[in-house]
């Protein structure tokens, strides 16, 4: 049958994938946001207790980090099998280890219990943590962009991307519900376990949804050029980095500002309030919850935009944008007031996900089907060590060294530059079609003319 004899079929079909990629989505950064959030408030004290509250901030979140550095990791592995195997299988794996390590945080004994043992396997699942997270972003944003229609391709692949405010939101809300019910000493005591154990739950039910979706047509297409070709393929890894590097370091440069600026403004902001302006978490939680809200809103709308006017405007309008609330977010933070500090949060993100919607569709079209998932994933992940893993890290660095959060601001301008650079050296990619391969990874005999809605399956 092909994909386009029975559009109300197709859109069904499509519906299904966007929502197993988003819940699944969801889920894996649920667990993952958990750890942001109980480095900045519960980590330091439960795992580096000796050191002072700044310090024990600072080693807490070393190992957030160390989550960041196996991500890429998971992008290589993941995408290389995922470039082979198929999309589908991969997410499934991923979410299984997402769940096991995020669960087994929830049991740890703390450093009180077993001394510098603690802080070591906590370290351990956080890196199991950062790899199985490197393999999801990439198959759930390209197994939906690979199903859907070029012409809307923007929309339907910000949903998964929408996941991770909804991942942050559902990880807040939990986190802000202890902190209303519990005393401090009952969260630290046992209250922040619960998030952690909870995630069981939510794994068996993505495992559920998950499993019921297709693998994409436009890998099955690929796949079976693959089996009648003669020559013998190179690893995809291979692949992108002779033919796909420009690419490689496009999808990273853009990145930068997007992921660095949305580290400071969900993570950092719970340091800076608690250790800074004296202020009880719960309002910096709260702060996030309504700005999630309104960033989980806005991203499909930025990725409809983007099939509209195109990739690159929206992606500059985000990255200036941000540059320019680097300096106010922190000033009206400094105000103390709840509801003008739930202003810049939201702001921020609003101006993030004009960066972040249309990302998922942009890193798609940059790489050809037999690499895709091999070159979205490492661009994407790479990146996220230089940005988001050392974002917190510097900030509570250039806090401590200088009293000032002029230095931070001054960070995150830096950061928006090379996106804006790196945005702008990136051709236009709004409406490819995803089963024709870019000039730069595979040989002109190798190419098809098929549009991605009329493969037959």
């Amino acid at each position: 049958m092909s994909l386009s004899s029975n559009p109300t079929t197709d859109r069904q079909s499509l519906a299904r994938v966007v929502s197993a990629s988003m819940i699944g989505t969801t889920i894996e950064w649920y667990d993952f946001f958990l750890y942001n959030s109980a480095a900045a408030l519960v980590f330091n004290k439960l795992f580096f207790p000796t050191a002072d509250p700044l310090t024990g901030t600072l080693l807490a979140f070393l190992t957030y980090a160390i989550g960041f550095g196996a991500r890429p990791i998971g992008g290589l592995v993941f995408g290389h099998f995922g470039d082979r195997l198929g999309r589908k299988r991969l997410l499934v794996v991923s979410l299984v280890l997402m769940g096991i390590a995020t669960f087994a945080i929830g049991l740890l004994p703390t450093y009180a219990a077993i001394g510098v043992a603690a802080p070591l396997l906590l370290t351990l699942l956080r890196l199991v943590q950062g790899f199985a997270l490197g393999g999801e972003w990439g198959g759930a944003v390209l197994i939906v962009s690979e199903h859907g229609d070029p012409r809307r391709r923007g929309f339907w692949a910000s949903w998964p991307q929408a996941g991770v405010p909804c991942g942050n939101l559902l990880a807040t809300a939990v986190l802000a519900i202890l902190a209303a019910v519990q005393s401090d000493a009952a969260f630290l005591s046992w209250g922040w376990r619960i998030p952690f154990l909870l995630s069981a739950v939510l794994v068996v039910v993505g495992l559920w949804i998950r499993l019921s979706v297709t693998e994409s047509p436009v890998f099955l297409a690929a796949a079976r050029r693959a089996e009648r070709a003669t020559a013998k393929e190179h690893p995809p890894i291979v692949e992108v980095v002779r033919r796909g590097w420009r690419s490689l370091l496009i999808a990273m440069g853009a990145r930068m500002a997007e992921n660095m600026s949305y580290y400071v403004i969900t993570a950092f902001i719970l340091v800076y309030i608690t250790t800074v302006l004296g202020m009880a978490r719960s309002a910096g939680l709260n702060a996030v919850l309504i700005g999630s809200a309104v960033h989980l809103v806005t991203i499909p709308l930025w990725g409809a935009l983007s099939d509209r006017v195109g990739r690159k405007p929206v992606y500059l309008f985000g990255a200036i944008g941000m540059g320019v609330w680097a300096f106010v977010f922190f000033l009206l933070l400094d105000t103390k007031s709840f509801w003008v500090m739930a202003l810049a949060v939201s702001v921020g993100l609003v101006l993030h996900g004009a960066m972040y919607g249309p990302q998922a569709a942009f890193f798609s079209e940059l790489f050809g089907t037999r690499v895709r998932y091999s070159g979205a994933s490492i661009g994407y992940q790479l990146a996220s060590i230089a940005a988001g893993a050392l974002a917190p890290i510097i900030a509570v660095a250039l806090l401590a060294a200088y009293d000032s959060t002029v230095p931070i601001s001054l960070y995150m301008l830096g950061m928006c530059l090379l996106t804006v650079i790196a945005v702008l050296a990136a051709r236009e990619t709004r409406g490819t079609a995803l089963d024709d391969a870019t000039p730069d990874q595979v040989p002109a005999d190798d190419r098809i003319g098929a549009k991605a809605d009329t493969v037959t399956t």
